[in-house]
């Protein structure tokens, strides 16, 4: 029954967006109270839940999307992209360059989280679309792949991260074979699969591509390129002096302050403002004007996402997290088999692959003891399952929509598809290790 409804609240919101036409954000809600009320959620308790859950995504996203759509425009409109996107090409020739997104999101993808490498790297990838009138799916979806077998592989990323410390891993052993797994999964997942969508219909959000400027106009090379990855340049410098600065420096709180993923777009942003902005002869208030457009492009992704977030809150305060990974670890199954399962199940339920994660530690952890399975692999598998299934309730699935602004249709054989691929690939190297080691 449970299953059942899952099942309706997904077709209905499906429904309510694609035939209806209702606004994703106000289909969201409808459909949390449907789920919430069908899964015997408390009345009183409806409305809170799905308050705490736009709270709690906004207050994680809010400032990076909206910061990162202001760093990207500006990083469109001064020419700074163009300038990249140019030199990119030329190094790596048209052909290739797939790859060359795939190595960049790989590279930017194990200092970063998710989602500001997608909002500082999305300008790159449509200026590179627009300026060699390439397929954008085909183009963007290799770096995407990157970053997310980042996220969901790789530590020092937070749910493998925390997997490491709750299965009691080795941290350098899970990294290390984490890459291993990442190469595959990315190379397929990536150039591989992306190939065979060259015909998806998209128009990506213009708002972080301009119009095509005279190169005399053109910001410098080392200009570009410095302004563009400082974001990244700021949040390696401030994770390895974190790590290495003794706890009782004085300089402890400061660095871990400057750290934080929005102070440190708020210094790019400050730094871009004078260097793409005002020392490109562009005034303040024309400059500020590229910022309040920007705004307005994602006004309704950001509420987009805040209504995924009051679905996943809905559905994770039912317990129908729970309840599948209760019945699904009465399989007589191989651990790390079982142990993918139940995170590609809970990831599908609940659309955030970081609670898939953390939920399954509790429901394997016993099984992985007594069966003496290696925890470095239980990392990795329980890592790839939380991956699957990127679906509607996943803010990472309207994010990919809404940039790209594709149909859902084709957001599912796109996005959708290459994370299936991702964790598919990521459990079979796995097994694959198992019987190697």
């Amino acid at each position: 029954m449970v299953f059942f409804i899952l099942f309706l609240s997904i077709a209905g919101l499906i429904v309510l967006i694609s035939i209806a036409k209702v606004h994703p954000f106000l289909a969201f809600l409808l459909i949390s109270i449907f789920a919430g009320i069908s899964l015997g959620l408390p009345l009183n308790k409806i409305a809170a839940s799905m308050e705490k859950g736009i709270g709690d995504i906004l207050s994680s996203l809010v400032i990076l999307i909206t910061l990162g759509a202001m760093f990207g425009k500006l990083v469109a409109v001064s020419g700074a992209a163009q300038r990249i996107a140019t030199i990119i090409v030329n190094a790596a020739g048209q052909k290739n360059i797939p790859w060359a997104m795939m190595t960049i999101g790989f590279i930017i993808g194990i200092p970063l989280f998710y989602g500001i490498g997608f909002v500082l790297m999305v300008p790159l990838i449509f200026s590179v679309v627009y300026k060699y009138k390439l397929p954008a799916v085909a183009v963007g979806l290799p770096m995407l792949a990157a970053l997310s077998v980042t996220h969901g592989f790789l530590p020092p990323h937070p749910s493998p991260s925390a997997l490491v410390t709750q299965f009691h891993a080795n941290m350098g052993l899970t990294l290390l074979y984490g890459v291993a797994l990442a190469v595959p999964s990315i190379i397929i997942a990536g150039p591989v699969f992306s190939s065979t969508l060259k015909k998806i219909p998209s128009s990506p959000l213009k708002s972080f591509v301009a119009e095509e400027l005279p190169e005399s106009q053109l910001p410098g090379t080392f200009n570009a390129f410095f302004t563009a990855v400082l974001p990244v340049l700021l949040l390696i410098g401030t994770t390895v002096a974190t790590l290495f600065l003794p706890q009782q420096s004085p300089f402890h709180p400061l660095v871990s302050f400057l750290a934080a993923p929005s102070v440190v777009l708020i210094i790019a942003l400050s730094y871009a403002t004078f260097s793409l902005g005002i020392f490109q002869h562009n005034s303040m208030t024309k400059v500020m004007g590229f910022y309040t457009d920007a705004v307005k492009d994602i006004a309704s992704i950001l509420l987009i996402i805040a209504g995924s977030g009051a679905l996943k809150q809905v559905l994770t305060d039912t317990g129908i997290n729970n309840q599948f990974a209760a019945v699904l670890q009465n399989l007589h199954i191989q651990p790390l088999i079982l142990g993918w399962i139940i995170a590609a199940t809970i990831r599908a339920c609940i659309g955030s692959a970081t609670i898939a994660g953390l939920t399954t530690v509790g429901f394997i952890l016993p099984i992985m003891l007594s069966s003496h399975t290696n925890p470095n692999l239980m990392v990795l598998s329980v890592g790839a399952g939380s991956l699957a299934f990127s679906h509607v309730n996943d803010s990472g699935f309207w994010l990919f929509k809404e940039y790209f602004n594709l149909s859902i249709k084709n957001t599912f054989l796109s996005w959708s598809l290459m994370e299936i691929i991702v964790s598919v690939v990521g459990l079979m190297g796995v097994i694959i290790l198992n019987s190697i080691l």
